[in-house]
């Protein structure tokens, strides 16, 4: 689904010299994956995501999805992309003055000509998928953190997207909230059929849920593939400490 060839991106530092945060990465996502992508601080997750999800441009290299090459998306095409891509982020980023239903129904709302009728019955089909039906009059501030990224996850669900990021999920969360949110997001993807990217810092997530993982360090891919593979394998000292380590960075 995915194929990231020789990523680099380059920040200019306020001395003119270049900042490197990927350095010519290169891995495959397939369709139907969960794939994790781990590392230390400033290891370079974040501007992955970021550039998957067409939010900034690499300096070199290629991300291709579907056979697109996204550097040459415009118009249309790029405004396709966006509804094929959910992001679900740390922050939960809601909508606070509006309630959990319009927080969901939201993304819809942006789409011209959407069929109010056909967007309700998503907002209800989401709300009960991700256990929130109850819910749906609520606003935000009434919600445990759990809840809250429940919504932002069913928000990321609205335009029916095949692709789902997600940005440190559970980092805010507690234990037990993130086995929960974890469970959903393996449901989704089982039952939708959805490719989900996790970046964190938690290597418990990447255990629990992953059935691939990528390992960053200092911008540079030192490890990937599936866990079993990748944990079989000479791995690189970075991916010992990650998984065999604190448990977390």
């Amino acid at each position: 689904m995915i194929e990231i060839s020789h990523l680099t991106k380059e920040f200019d530092n306020p001395d003119k010299s270049k900042l490197g945060v990927l350095r010519d990465v290169s891995l495959t996502v397939e369709a139907g994956d969960i794939y994790g992508i781990i590392g230390m601080s400033g290891a370079g997750k974040s501007t992955m995501l970021r550039l998957i999800g067409l939010l900034d441009t690499p300096t070199s290299g290629t991300i291709t999805v579907e056979g697109r090459n996204l550097g040459s998306l415009a118009g249309k095409e790029k405004i396709d992309y966006y509804k094929m891509v959910g992001t679900v982020f740390q922050g939960y980023n809601l909508l606070m003055q509006k309630t959990v239903a319009q927080n969901v129904i939201f993304p819809l709302t942006l789409s011209r000509g959407y069929d109010k009728a056909a967007a309700r019955k998503r907002v209800a089909e989401l709300l009960e998928l991700t256990g929130l039906t109850e819910k749906a009059d609520v606003y935000p501030s009434q919600l445990s953190g759990g809840q809250k990224q429940r919504v932002a996850i069913a928000r990321a669900l609205a335009t029916n997207p095949k692709l789902i990021l997600c940005d440190e999920p559970t980092s805010a969360l507690d234990r037990l909230t993130t086995d929960s949110i974890l469970g959903l997001l393996s449901d989704i993807n089982r039952q939708l059929g959805v490719t989900i990217i996790i970046i964190t810092h938690e290597i418990t997530v990447v255990r629990k849920i992953c059935n691939k993982v990528a390992v960053l360090e200092g911008g540079v891919l030192v490890d990937n593939g599936l866990i079993g593979e990748v944990l079989d394998s000479d791995m690189h000292p970075i991916t010992r400490s990650l998984f065999f380590g604190k448990g977390e960075v």
